[in-house]
């Protein structure tokens, strides 16, 4: 055998091997993964069965009823100009009690985001417009402080204190049942989400749909078993409510180290811990699934992202202050399911990188087939076991397409269910992505000691339309 034909064949079997070997890896943590997955549909299937996962149907009218406390709603905004007017607007409208002040970060060097808060505040009483001394973006949890330190003042000059405290993005479309819903569950807890439902964006079928199968499946079935199991509930930053008291105790703890307010600003995702933290103490947490007297789902509405880049950007966030903050700040619980659910919530590293060498496969299992047709190349032979690992992780790939078409047709209708099959190659490249800039911003963020809040832009507002209806 010449040289260069010795050097082809070391190659073809370098690449063999690896083929082999990268096979192996991604079969054993797809099947990891699958009993992961498998462990929270048997549980949502029992909670099904038994009644214990039954949607509340709420009766007619439910939610213009009075307050039984004092609510304070706080939305940092930054650079959402085309977006806060509406959100401010739209839920005066939706939420008519006299009981509730909304509270509105701006920054002193985001005059446009000020003057489109001012416009749609008007002169209602219920909303007060609060202008950070620092220019922007400082991060989320700083601007929350700074709304937190407002409602204090507010507290100690109206000599009341608030009953509850509501968070809500700059984006967000609220459901007219939501506020009163959140204030009747916080009478027994002490932290309350509600589910999140992406609205479908026609202009980004793809991009922007697949946060609605993500989140159809992930608010409809993971989260109900996480209550169900008794674990902390991560709190979604929208939608979300705190007892004012629980709020006011975490706030003198973190004072007694020196922090102030109770929002901890170097951490990207400061709503996700939070509500771990609440959830483990006092009197608990409760996820409000339920439907309104028409049969919609009461939750919070907004348009997620639609494009690669922003997407991609905002699960950066998330995989950074889930994963990696979560595991520096939070630790890790003793108690089984804890553990478990914190494993869950942090896999997202692992997971990119497992989805990374499955698409890496695919390539070379494509090269390899052509090698193999023209006689070149012969497949190593697959071991009982690895054939079996293979087997197990095609059946639950079809286990898991079938369930997010169910989960997403039942919110969105059949169409979708279709194509949230379809996207789930997408949403798994984004997930790589992600992953990727994660890890590469994580250890910018050991090197520099900073973090960025580097916020989603939104342009447009889902209630848009019809709060144009309703100036016509």
């Amino acid at each position: 055998m010449t040289g260069a034909g010795s050097g082809w064949h070391a190659l073809l079997e370098g690449l063999l091997l690896f083929e082999h070997e990268l096979m192996a890896f991604a079969a054993f943590w797809f099947c990891v993964g699958l009993l992961d997955e498998l462990g929270i549909d048997l549980a949502w299937l029992w909670l099904r069965l038994t009644g214990k996962a039954r949607t509340l149907r709420l009766p007619v009218g439910y939610g213009a009823d009075p307050l039984s406390g004092h609510a304070a709603v706080m939305i940092p905004a930054y650079q959402e100009a085309p977006v806060i007017g509406a959100t401010i607007a739209h839920m005066l409208a939706a939420w008519p009690q006299r009981e509730l002040t909304i509270y509105v970060g701006c920054y002193r060097n985001d005059p446009a985001t000020l003057a489109a808060a001012s416009a749609a505040a008007g002169s209602d009483p219920r909303v007060r417009i609060v202008v950070h001394g620092l220019d922007g973006p400082t991060t989320k949890a700083d601007c929350l402080n700074r709304l937190y330190r407002a409602v204090e003042v507010d507290e100690q000059r109206q000599q009341r204190r608030f009953t509850s405290v509501i968070l809500h993005d700059a984006e967000d479309m609220v459901h007219p049942a939501a506020l009163q819903a959140i204030d009747a569950a916080l009478v027994l807890r002490d932290f309350v989400q509600l589910p999140v439902r992406p609205e479908p964006q026609p202009h980004s079928r793809w991009i922007a749909g697949h946060y609605s199968d993500e989140f159809a499946e992930s608010h409809g079935k993971g989260m109900v078993v996480r209550a169900a199991l008794g674990a902390p509930l991560p709190a979604a930053g929208v939608g979300c409510g705190f007892s004012r008291a629980a709020l006011g105790r975490l706030a003198e703890h973190r004072a007694a180290e020196g922090e102030a307010g109770p929002f901890a600003p170097e951490c990207l995702t400061e709503d996700y811990e939070l509500g771990l933290i609440l959830s483990q103490h006092g009197r608990g947490c409760a996820f409000l699934r339920m439907r309104d007297d028409a049969g919609d789902l009461v939750a919070t509405r907004s348009y997620f992202p639609d494009t690669i880049e922003s997407a991609v950007r905002q699960k950066t966030r998330w995989i950074h202050g889930i994963a990696f903050q979560g595991w520096d700040r939070l630790g890790w619980s003793g108690r089984a399911v804890e553990l478990w659910m914190a494993l869950r919530d942090r896999r997202g590293p692992l997971t990119a990188l497992v989805l990374a060498a499955a698409y890496l496969l695919l390539l070379i299992d494509m090269l390899l087939l052509g090698l193999s047709a023209a006689g070149v190349a012969v497949p190593h032979a697959l071991s009982a076991p690895l054939k079996a690992m293979l087997a197990l992780a095609f059946a639950g790939f079809l286990w898991r397409a079938a369930l997010r078409f169910a989960f997403t047709a039942r919110e969105y209708g059949m169409a979708e269910g279709v194509r949230a099959v379809l996207r789930m190659p997408l949403a798994n490249v984004i997930a790589i992505m992600a992953g990727r800039r994660a890890f590469v911003a994580y250890f910018r963020s050991l090197r520099t000691g900073q973090v960025v809040w580097d916020k989603t832009r939104h342009e447009a507002h889902p209630a848009s339309a019809m709060l144009r209806g309703l100036r016509t």
